[in-house]
């Protein structure tokens, strides 16, 4: 068993992921690398600060020095329109292996035992969520949603958490972005993600015994199907307006084994 993850544990392992990214820039202007700007984005969603850049780069001003570099290893502090246009060509992609680090370095230090419940297992619950919307502003890889009122565009993620039952902190881990794929005639989806995401980490899965847990979106034959392809343990929720065939075929059962019983 190794030593429990510390910040400097989790820092590292950013900063060698940062340092990896692909650099898309062809021309010579290269006064800021891709790690600074990673690592600079990383700072402001962390702190839940949208003006912790701004803050550092008058700190270093007036005292030599900032937090930026001191906690998180940002060199040279770019601009927000700098770390957008050093960022944005980068596929999400890339950004998946320290999830699975993180993940690999918890089973180590024994720390996912706290979340392992069912017979040693751990449950992976997988959910969507939106994380931007607007009526006027959208770019490519917008979810466009129409409605009576107008149309809107949204950027949605689905979001696998190792949960525990009265356990308020969840392990997040690799995310699937809902977003247009190279090929596809029809938009994405959060069931299309979510067999992508399946489809890539069901060998992790099974290896962690993972029971999946989903909402009534994914109860159907396909993911079905899919999951137990993979050998994969799974609870989904049923609801009665969707599944009326089988909500008929248990009371049908319940019917049956009553009358069995009273004869």
């Amino acid at each position: 068993m190794t030593q429990p993850l510390s910040w400097g544990h989790l820092l590292a392992i950013l900063i060698a992921t940062c340092q990896d990214l692909p650099d898309q820039r062809t021309g010579k202007n290269s006064q800021y690398t891709l790690s600074d700007a990673a690592l600079g984005a990383f700072g402001v969603f962390f702190t839940q600060t949208p003006s912790f850049l701004a803050h550092q780069r008058d700190m270093q001003r007036r005292t030599g020095c900032n937090n930026a570099q001191s906690l998180f290893g940002v060199a040279h502090i770019p601009s927000d329109p700098q770390i957008r246009n050093l960022l944005d060509p980068i596929a999400p992609a890339h950004l998946r292996p320290p999830f699975w680090t993180v993940l690999e370095r918890l089973v180590q230090a024994g720390e996912l035992k706290a979340y392992q419940s069912f017979s040693g297992g751990l449950l992976c619950s997988l959910d969507g969520t939106q994380y931007f919307s607007s009526t006027q502003i959208h770019c490519p890889q917008c979810t466009v949603i129409v409605k009576e009122t107008g149309t809107r565009y949204a950027h949605t993620v689905l979001i696998p958490a190792l949960v525990r039952p009265g356990k308020a902190e969840v392990l997040v881990m690799e995310p699937e972005f809902i977003m247009p794929q190279d090929g596809a005639e029809k938009q994405d989806c959060e069931r299309n993600a979510a067999r992508r995401w399946i489809a890539r980490n069901a060998l992790r899965l099974a290896a962690q015994r993972v029971t999946l847990l989903a909402d009534d979106l994914h109860c159907h034959q396909p993911f079905c199907e899919l999951l137990q392809a993979h050998h994969l343990r799974f609870i989904l929720t049923c609801k009665p307006d969707s599944h009326p065939t089988l909500y008929e075929e248990v009371a049908l059962l319940a019917q049956n084994r009553g009358r069995g019983t009273s004869q």
